[in-house]
């Protein structure tokens, strides 16, 4: 049998290799990264890198423009359908001014109207069949919207726009 001087040397032992063998076995564990239910690494607080998704705006956008640079802006931005085209406008609104134009009378069916403003801020687009307003927009410049119409008999639309600053705007009305 031995001492019991002996004895505390061989649990001491005993407890030192169970701590090892623990730290052995839970250590890979507390590497591993939480799988959430849609399969992705989360990561850790310290790995994660913030970044803006949005991609630097044109400045150019931000800019009016008259002549031919309006008509190839506007051509680029309402681009000519693979349908059959009623209606086109482009222009300039000066700040806090509105203006509205009548499209030709446009028979019964589906259309897509096409809406596109430049400038520093937005524009306002509204679309009316008579007194329905049909569209009702405030778009952020150096953007286009397509608004899918049903016109169930011939209609001429209405359409105005506004801006509280100088925008150039760009429209077309094509049918389906």
């Amino acid at each position: 049998m031995g001492s019991p001087g002996a004895r505390q040397v061989r649990s001491g032992r005993l407890a030192g290799a169970a701590v090892v063998i623990l730290l052995g076995l839970c250590g890979p564990l507390a590497a591993c990264e939480y799988i959430d239910d849609g399969g992705r690494p989360t990561p850790s607080p310290a790995a994660r890198s913030f970044t803006d998704p949005v991609l630097p705006r044109d400045p150019e956008l931000g800019r009016t423009v008259t002549g031919e640079k309006l008509d190839a802006w506007a051509r680029a931005v309402v681009p000519d359908s693979q349908g059959q085209s009623f209606y086109e406008s482009h222009g300039l609104v000066k700040a806090g001014e509105s203006r509205t134009e009548q499209t030709v009378q446009l028979p019964g069916g589906s259309y897509a109207v096409s809406l596109a403003c430049r400038g520093t801020r937005r524009a306002s687009f509204v679309v009316k069949n008579g007194n329905a307003a049909l569209v009702e927009l405030t778009l952020d410049c150096a953007n286009t919207r397509v608004n899918v119409l049903q016109l169930a008999r011939d209609a001429v639309l209405a359409i105005t726009v506004s801006a509280n600053n100088d925008a150039n705007f760009a429209y077309r009305v094509s049918r389906l």
